[in-house]
């Protein structure tokens, strides 16, 4: 037996032949992927962000669920010496966070909050592949000095491309990088050059360099050394687009098939002879109307049967691979819950979540940490965040960088079962109860502090402290090991 060809066989992706001849044999760099596709995809995704319904959802569905109603939120976490939360520090850094991400302090143009940015680079990545931030710094900036502008990344042109720049410096996808591939500036089309400073003329283009430090570039990079976002609709596009053809095509058929056209026939004996000039017969096809035929014309209906029963299966199949290449689940994008169980929803939302969990995190390491330390910094030397009106010493910043970011996160789906298995997780220590509250969206700090408040209300109120034990679930949990106990049963779990 042939060796060689016995190894050239063993795997049939690697064989070359009439059914594999349109198939890649040399791998692309990540370099020659962005610059051979990037444009084109975000083109075509930016047209079917604005006429596919499906892309539209998806879109929704990223702002949704990575940002949600309330963007990431800030919980400070800086400690004294001994440990201990220093709460008055960590409640006036959450507080002066707070009135700086309102629309008119965190945007330059003083319109969107800190939210609605977060939501406006989420759909950019999704729909462009990417997202880039200016931090503006300055008496420009508004009135804390610091600022974001939202730009639009195919001004950083991908086709924008210099090398053997003095000291090993290349340009490439319109990002400057050092000799090590750190990226040191951005270079941003313009109007004119002479409109701005640091501006300059190159390939008939003028353009304007930034520093990389004043840029927040994010992406998910699909391979290594990838240096631009490729859109997140990448693969789904092309089915997407012939979907959408389809249905259309379906549609107008259908449409067709319902006004009953069809075609007149001249019988034998009948009609106008050829050197006569013949007056074309029509009908208008409309719902109820009949129409008197001369002697000798026979109608031949023309009735279009599709779509019929393969139209809603074969639909399906293509919105379950969308789905699928959009990393979402079917039933979601399509709004389709029919013939769909419990069971089966809800293994594939938690696959779901999951899937948002990890985009949350990629936006906060993306664009939620770089923007707390720029703004940080500012904020201790302008005297910003204060404690009695006194501001926090800059000094100490080291110490004020101590944060945790809560994301959004979403109701249980059984809600008695969750609850269940929360407070067995606890009670068995899986799990603690600012692990099960943060899993609920919530900063356990603020939630026992609100709490103890409502503890205080209800006895300034005059409220007695069994019947403020009863509202807490005190008494019923007490009642239930009772029970449990007199029974001989295990103590049913409070809150179930």
């Amino acid at each position: 037996m042939n060796v060689g060809k016995a190894l050239s066989r063993m795997f049939d992706a690697g064989k070359q032949d009439r059914l594999t001849g349109s198939w890649p044999t040399m791998p692309l760099t990540a370099d020659e992927v962005v610059r051979r596709n990037q444009r084109v995809l975000v083109a075509r995704s930016r047209e079917q962000a604005a006429n596919n319904d499906y892309a539209k959802k998806f879109l929704q569905m990223c702002s949704q669920n990575i940002v949600g109603p309330r963007g990431v939120q800030l919980q400070a976490q800086a400690k004294d010496a001994d440990g201990t939360l220093d709460a008055l520090a960590n409640d006036a850094i959450e507080m002066a966070w707070r009135e700086w991400c309102r629309g008119q302090n965190c945007d330059v143009t003083g319109k969107q909050s800190f939210r609605s940015i977060q939501s406006s680079a989420v759909t950019s990545a999704a729909r462009d592949g990417e997202f880039m931030i200016l931090i503006v710094t300055g008496r420009d900036a508004g009135p804390w000095g610091i600022s974001l502008q939202v730009l639009d990344p195919q001004r950083c042109r991908p086709d924008h491309t210099e090398v053997r720049l003095p000291g090993g410096r290349f340009i490439r996808h319109g990002i400057e990088f050092n000799k090590y591939g750190r990226p040191i500036a951005y270079h941003f089309t313009t109007t004119k050059a002479e409109d701005a400073d640091d501006a300059y003329d190159y390939g008939g283009r003028s353009y304007i360099r930034i520093p990389a430090d004043q840029i927040i570039h994010g992406f998910l990079p699909d391979m290594t050394g990838q240096k631009r976002g490729m859109p997140w609709m990448s693969t789904a596009l092309w089915r997407m687009q012939m979907l959408a053809g389809f249905e259309k095509a379906a549609l107008v058929n259908a449409r067709v098939s319902a006004a009953k056209g069809g075609f007149f026939e001249w019988q034998e004996g009948y009609g106008p002879e050829a050197d006569e000039d013949d007056e074309d017969l029509y009908m208008e096809a409309e719902p109820g109307a009949f129409q008197e035929l001369p002697a000798g014309v026979r109608f031949n209906p023309w009735n279009p049967q599709y779509p019929s029963g393969e139209f809603a299966p074969f639909q399906k199949s293509m919105l379950r691979g969308i789905a699928s290449g959009l990393g979402v689940t079917y039933v979601n994008l399509a709004n389709d819950l029919e013939g769909v169980n419990f069971s089966s929803i809800r293994q594939g939302t938690l696959d779901e979540r999951e899937h948002w969990k990890e985009m949350q995190e990629w936006l906060i390491e993306s664009l939620v940490e770089p923007v707390f330390e720029a703004w940080l910094p500012r904020a201790l030397l302008d005297g910003r965040i204060q404690v009695a009106g006194r501001p926090l010493r800059p000094e100490r910043i080291e110490k004020y960088r101590a944060v945790e970011w809560q994301p959004r996160r979403w109701d249980w789906i059984d809600p008695n079962a969750d609850v269940k298995a929360a407070i067995a997780s606890k009670n068995n220590l899986l799990a603690s109860p600012g692990q099960i509250i943060r899993d609920r969206g919530r900063d356990p700090n603020a939630v026992w502090q609100e709490i103890g408040r409502d503890i205080a209300s209800m006895r300034a109120a005059g409220i007695p402290d069994e019947f403020i034990e009863i509202a807490l679930g005190m008494k019923l949990a007490e009642a239930n090991a009772e029970d449990a106990a007199t029974e001989g049963n295990p103590p049913e779990e409070p809150g179930a």
